[in-house]
């Protein structure tokens, strides 16, 4: 009999074993994807004012070329270097803009590639 009980209580030992890691491992895949869900979000929102700023950039070049417009019209050398510097200032603040917005871009869709795993492991495929 001592070794009937002795197995049984092995049994059992593997068995709520078993069931702690099944628990432990669906809890921790529902946090995992609650995580990404949030880096979903934030990565849109991000992309959202990354737009904002480009379209802020791209009205500011406007104004920076009808300035330079301007100056080359009226032939004041001084205002046209500076019409000159500020253009190229803010078309550097668009294309880090631009870069910001692919890489957030690229953060998106990393996130969702790690949501569609977490989501086929959590289903068990």
């Amino acid at each position: 009999m001592k070794d009937i009980s002795g197995w049984t209580a092995g049994a059992m030992a593997v068995a709520a074993t078993g069931a702690v890691v099944g628990l432990l491992t669906y809890a921790a895949g529902a946090q995992e994807i609650k995580k990404d869900l949030q880096d979903i979000r934030q990565d849109r929102q991000e992309i959202r004012q990354d737009t904002r700023e480009i379209r802020q950039d791209r009205r500011e070049l406007r104004g920076d070329r009808q300035d330079l417009r301007e100056a080359v019209k009226s032939g004041d050398q001084e205002r046209i270097s500076e019409a000159r510097q500020e253009l190229r200032r803010d078309r550097r603040e668009l294309r880090e803009d631009l870069r910001d917005r692919r890489d957030d871009g690229r953060d998106l869709r990393q996130d969702r590639r790690e949501l569609h795993r977490d989501l086929r492991q959590r289903r068990g495929r």
